[in-house]
This record gives structure tokens, sequence and C-alpha cells, in this order.
């Protein structure tokens, strides 16, 4: 396993659609403990292959660390949403920034497990943002896009929230 670099934002990778994963090989399995490793490296709740600059449909999320459950999504597609649910939003490609974006508050998708079996998955919330906020990069698409306002500096941001916690 090794860390792998995160390509931020302007980098034309992120900007481009990923290709279909045809089957697992070792070298995709590799991809994906990489994936694993280094968004727990920096923090993050999911991670795309294009933003450590690989072109395939693989993402890695976990929205949970410490239940030690990753989600592996190979050639995810969203099959269903509902719902809405508002509020701040981040990237490791964008880091130290957040934005508010709108996104469903259901969603329910299919992919592929590392042994090419298929699969149905439903999350709410946090799951829900993060399984649309992954499968976005997949065709070329950053949450920016959908930023209602501005992107707002974390720690500014969390100093906002500590102030109303102490009212």
């Amino acid at each position: 396993m090794a860390l792998r670099t995160i390509r931020e934002y302007g980098d034309e990778v992120l900007e481009r659609r990923c290709k279909e994963v045809k089957e697992v090989t070792p070298r995709i399995r590799e991809l994906v403990e990489d994936m694993l490793e280094t968004m727990y490296d920096a923090n993050g709740v999911g991670l795309a292959a294009p933003q450590v600059g690989i072109l395939k449909r693989i993402v890695v999320i976990d929205v949970s660390p410490e239940a030690d459950d990753p989600i592996v999504m190979i050639n995810p597609e969203i099959l269903e949403t509902s719902g809405e649910q508002t509020g701040y939003e981040g990237c490791l490609s964008i880091p130290g920034k957040s934005g508010v974006v709108t996104r469903p508050n259901y969603v329910k998708a299919k992919a592929f497990d590392l042994d090419m079996k298929e699969f149905v998955i439903e999350g709410e919330e946090l799951l829900a943002r993060a399984i649309c906020h992954e499968l976005d990069h997949l065709d070329g698409h950053m949450y920016v896009e959908k930023v209602e306002g501005e992107l707002v500096d974390n720690e500014e941001l969390m100093q906002e929230q500590e102030s109303e916690d102490e009212e």
C-alpha cells in the first residue's frame, strides 16, 4: 500500500469522464488499497480514482471509519434519489475550503465489489451526500459547480460554529 498524490482543483484529469472497469486485476486491487490509505491519511470520507490521477470508475467511501467497514464501488450508478439536504460540503481536491450544496437526502445505487459481484446500497444524509459527490467525480464534475454562494475557509467556518455553540 502507498499514499497517492491527491490531484487538486484545476488539474485537467478531474474534468474528464472515467472509463468502466472491465475486470479486477491485481493493479486495481492495489489502487483500491492505496485509495483507502490516501483517503484515511487525508481525513476524508470519500475518494474517487480520478482524484489520484486514474481515470477508472472506482470510488471508496467510509463515513464512519471507527466501524472499519469501507465501501468500495466499482462502476457505480445511482438508481434512485429522494428528498433534499442542504449543507456544507468539502473535497480533498480543494483542501481547506467548503461550500453549501443541496443534494438528495436518500440515494440508492448499484455497483460492483472487488470480486465483481453486483450489490445495491442505500444511504441517507452523509452517506447519500458522499455517494453523489464521489460519483460526480467519475463524470468529471466537482462540487464547486453546485455551490450556493461562495466557498468559505474551513478554519473560519469552524470558528463560526464554535462561537454559535458557546451562545
